[in-house]
């Protein structure tokens, strides 16, 4: 009998030099001992420093990821899952400020919401479109992607991959 496997990564957005380590060997006692980042500096955040991890695992190493590295001050990251057999796949960032979002993701790494938090979202407004707007801007994390869109960038002297169009 074969155990599912599934795949994601680990994105580091920003690390004090001195958590590094630690954040090494806490992926490393999850995934597996050869599991080391390779660390760069951070240019959004001068005196951190970035890294991203691909990896592979059981479906729900993802959430155990998150939850280890939850709650370290000053580190920013997200993690993500792929979907496999019986469970979707899924997206968990985290900021010092915000703390932690999960969403669910379709196989491209869109973010579902749920039926149940849409209709919370007009029961909460109760007529207000702006209130409906705020309730589906929380369901899709957008204060999470806002804070950590610049450090999503890459920076000079990163690995980017150039994707071309064809024909």
């Amino acid at each position: 009998m074969s155990v599912a496997m599934t795949r994601g990564v680990l994105f580091v957005h920003s690390a004090p030099a001195a958590l590094c380590p630690h954040v090494e060997w806490a992926v490393a006692s999850l995934l597996d001992d050869s599991a080391t980042l390779e660390w760069m500096a951070q240019p959004a955040a001068p005196g951190m420093f970035r890294a991203e991890l691909a990896w592979t695992g059981a479906p729900g190493t993802a959430i155990q990821l998150a939850s280890t590295l939850r709650g370290w001050t000053h580190l920013r990251y997200e993690v993500t899952e792929e979907a496999s057999p019986g469970t979707d796949g899924g997206r968990w960032s985290h900021t010092p400020e915000l703390g932690i979002f999960h969403a669910v993701t379709d196989a491209h790494g869109n973010i579902m919401v749920s039926e149940d938090r849409i209709r919370f979202a007009y029961e909460a407004g109760a007529g207000d479109p702006a209130a409906v707007y705020h309730e589906l801007s929380l369901a899709l994390g957008e204060a999470w992607d806002e804070e950590l869109e610049p450090f999503r960038h890459a920076s000079e002297g990163s690995n980017v991959r150039w994707l071309h169009q064809v024909g």
